[in-house]
């Protein structure tokens, strides 16, 4: 690979080598990171602020419990059950995960390439053509930010509804359905998720380390939970039967319209980049960390998917139930207990929850990586790492606050708060195509690509290619309702309401930036030295 030649900015002459060992010694002893860290962090222009804690183990569970893929399949299987059926859901998974490694591998050679907490808009302002990279980073930005924001509410949505499900399984005439109610366990939860990153953060490697193994421990219960106790499905049932639940009519269109159970099984695979600053020896740990979780998290998925499948004896009435959350009724019909029941469900509760604290970590790291660039409003006071914790505590505050906004729509209703937390897939989403759009285009062009410790060789553009066709799938599909509109009275209620809420946030990102974002933002790329 060539040397990056920003011929867009006004370069400045980078020191050698050994000057910046030696320069950087002091600082890089101090924070934990090593000399290729600060040769990184020098050449993307930047400071070094918070403290290398993570190594390879840590970040690996870090990405492994964030995906929590084999939890996810049991609590968020209804849409893909409802428009796919079982056969659906298995065989679109099975899809999703092997694309999504193609997708994950074309992220790990940028974050190599550039390890920065900034992720999708750093990589876009250094590899977009140099008449949009300032606007094109910003937007992408702005879309990060949102991407991840609502996902901690869609995180802590899970936990209450599966702790309102486990209160009426023990007691079923307890008045515990209530929205409001819901929302108070919502608030509780995220409360707890922002406690925990604030005054345990110095623990968090350690206690990544620790859920991995409870990670691949809980897998092992479930399944043999499963497979010993529960009464099976045949297999031409479980591989071959569809259900399309919405009436859209095809078999096709209705797998594709629940794409979004398995997505969201495996979305999120850029958490380690926001963590890359936190990360010893990013540059070659965090491509391997991210390909290496998402391996494992669609092992372990995609065999308890399939184990799942084969417990649903009765499809239709497990849709039919009140709960959205089928996993309570099927412990229930496999254990016999209430109590196992519980114990098990618990199991579910506390790692989700621990992926909740791992969604809220990036999150505030890619705000806070962004008001350093000074992406948003008041950015000088985002940006500050509080030195007692050596985190951003202010944008944990952030993303504390507008979490709490965005849960309190959920008192008047749930239609709105699941189009605000249902836009996480959509906005990610675009953040990938553009990052990875952008280095495809310049592997087109024949331009000149930064070296990566991990790369993808003569490869990259065919794995480039399937990414980018993959993704404008999945991001067109994340706004389909669950039923067609089409002659329905309350198309208010079944009406996506998620592209309203992206197409809101990209118009308010463009009107803030002609009025102010332009002068203020420094795009990253400004700050890159020339080798």
């Amino acid at each position: 690979m060539g040397e990056f030649e920003p011929t867009q900015v006004h370069a400045i002459d980078r020191p050698s080598f050994e000057e910046r060992e030696h320069s950087h010694e002091s600082l890089s002893h101090e924070k934990g990171g090593n000399t290729r860290d600060e040769v990184d962090m020098s050449r993307m222009g930047k400071k070094q602020e918070l403290r290398r804690t993570f190594k390879f183990v840590s970040i690996v569970g870090f990405v492994t419990i964030l995906q929590a893929t084999w939890e996810n399949v049991l609590l968020a299987n209804w849409f893909g059950l409802y428009n796919g059926g079982t056969a659906g859901v298995i065989w679109c998974t099975i899809a999703v995960w092997l694309l999504m490694l193609c997708m994950i591998a074309s992220l790990a050679e940028m974050a190599s390439m550039a390890p920065t907490s900034g992720g999708q808009y750093h990589w876009v302002s250094e590899f977009a053509p140099h008449n949009v990279q300032k606007p094109l980073s910003y937007i992408v930005g702005w879309c990060c930010c949102l991407g991840w924001i609502a996902g901690v509410p869609s995180c802590c949505v899970q936990l209450a509804g599966m702790v309102q499900g486990l209160i009426l399984l023990v007691n079923p005439n307890a008045n515990v359905g209530e929205l409001w109610q819901a929302t108070l366990l919502l608030y509780c939860f995220v409360l707890m998720a922002v406690g925990f990153n604030i005054f345990c953060a110095q623990h968090l490697p350690l206690a990544e380390g620790v859920l991995l193994c409870v990670h691949v421990f809980g897998f092992f219960v479930f399944l043999l939970t499963f497979w010993i106790m529960a009464d099976h499905a045949p297999a031409s049932k479980v591989f071959t039967e569809f259900n399309d639940g919405g009436g859209w009519g095809s078999q096709g269109l209705s797998c594709l319209v629940g794409l979004s159970t398995p997505v969201w099984c495996f979305i999120g695979p850029d958490a380690g980049a926001h963590m890359s600053e936190e990360l010893k020896d990013s540059s070659l740990q965090l491509p391997k960390a991210m390909m290496w979780a998402t391996v494992l998290n669609g092992v372990l998925g995609i065999t308890m998917l399939i184990t799942f499948c084969f417990c649903i004896t009765d499809l239709p009435t497990l849709l039919e139930s009140d709960s959205s959350f089928p996993i309570v009724q099927v412990l229930q019909n496999a254990t016999g207990s209430v109590a196992a029941s519980c114990v098990l469900g618990a199991l579910l509760v506390v790692l989700i929850f621990f992926s909740t604290v791992t969604t809220v970590a990036s999150a505030s790291r890619q705000i806070w990586a962004f008001s350093r660039d000074q992406g948003f409003p008041f950015s000088s006071w985002i940006r500050v790492v509080a030195p007692k914790y050596e985190i951003p505590v202010n944008a944990l505050l952030v993303c504390l606050g507008v979490s709490l906004i965005i849960s309190a729509i959920n008192f008047g209703s749930d239609v709105a708060f699941n189009a605000v937390v249902g836009v996480s897939n959509a906005a990610l989403s675009f953040s990938y195509i553009v990052s990875i759009g952008c280095i495809r285009l310049k592997r087109f062009r024949g331009e000149p690509l930064l070296p990566a410790r991990w790369s993808l060789g003569r490869y990259g553009a065919l794995i480039n290619d399937i990414s980018l066709a993959f993704l404008a799938v999945v991001f067109v599909f994340s706004f389909f309702p669950t039923d067609p509109l089409s002659g329905a009275k309350s198309w208010a209620q079944d009406f996506n309401w998620a592209i309203v809420i992206f197409g809101a946030t990209c118009l308010l990102a463009s009107a803030y930036y002609a009025l102010q974002g332009r002068r203020l933002y420094v795009a990253p790329v400004s700050l890159v030295k020339n080798e």
